[in-house]
């Protein structure tokens, strides 16, 4: 018996080295295959879109757009919402996330984040005559949130007593919501509130709480230094010529404000 065992350790071994190591995604992988695949969500606007064309389309794939054009490679977009986003990642779906991905410890535990792209607050949104000064004022009332996203684990937490959170699929479903009346606030970002106003010479909904401010990144699975290098790189590129600041003008109305690195 101890023999047959003896055999059977020195069989798993062989075949142990047989198998090849994992190793983390690398630039020089996705420029070998000539095509990035990057996950957005088109249903957030100004980050996420639906064109004309039906495709997906805002500020992060305009940023999606530019990691294409740097690398030299094809764009291939990839449709994800807020809950699978990361379960995309990480099960190489996808080479990378541009989507509204907040830069939190929690999901740093699961992925690695870039320096920051863009710089959104998070916040309470309600129409303009609804009197919401502090956080007591939300007693009685509904609030929606896209679900599983920053605002949605805040609130969450938060634990308001008589306050009723309210989650949907996706920001776009959210602030429809807020629009008909299902709900009486929103807590998504500023963002959410560009558009509420879109197009209106008077402004129906306005800030009435801050949750927190919150900085996107671009998330990459753990342990690809090599691609979050490069990362890193790009994004301060783009930063110092102009390029990022154009985007965000762009799609937000405004000039691109100072960023953190990590």
């Amino acid at each position: 018996m101890k023999r047959i065992l003896t055999w059977a350790a020195a069989i798993v071994a062989v075949l142990g080295l047989a198998v090849p190591a994992a190793r983390a995604q690398t630039v020089d992988d996705i420029i070998k295959r000539g095509t990035v695949q990057i996950a957005v969500d088109p249903t957030s606007a100004p980050f996420g879109i639906t064109g004309t064309d039906g495709q997906p389309d805002g500020f992060d794939v305009d940023v999606a757009r530019l990691v294409a054009k740097y690398l030299g490679v094809k764009l291939e977009l990839v449709p994800v919402t807020s809950q699978n986003r990361i379960p995309y990642l990480l099960t190489n779906r996808v080479d990378m996330v541009i989507s509204l991905f907040s830069v939190t410890p929690e999901r740093a535990l699961q992925v690695s984040f870039s320096s920051p792209y863009a710089a959104v607050g998070t916040i309470v949104t309600a129409r303009a005559d609804r009197k919401i000064t502090s956080f007591a004022d939300l007693k009685g009332l509904k609030v929606g949130v896209p679900r599983g996203t920053i605002p949605d684990n805040l609130l969450t937490k938060m634990a308001l007593p008589d306050v009723q959170i309210v989650r949907f699929d996706d920001e776009a479903t959210s602030i429809q919501a807020l629009v008909t009346g299902q709900v009486d606030a929103l807590g998504s970002s500023t963002t959410a509130l560009i558009v509420l106003n879109r197009g209106k010479a008077q402004k129906e909904f306005e800030r009435k709480l801050t949750l927190v401010e919150n900085h996107f990144g671009i998330g990459v699975r753990r342990g690809q230094a090599d691609l979050l290098q490069w990362l890193n790189t790009f994004i301060y590129a783009i930063r110092a010529n102009g390029e990022l600041n154009a985007i965000t003008e762009k799609w937000t109305g405004e000039k691109m404000g100072p960023l953190p690195n990590i």
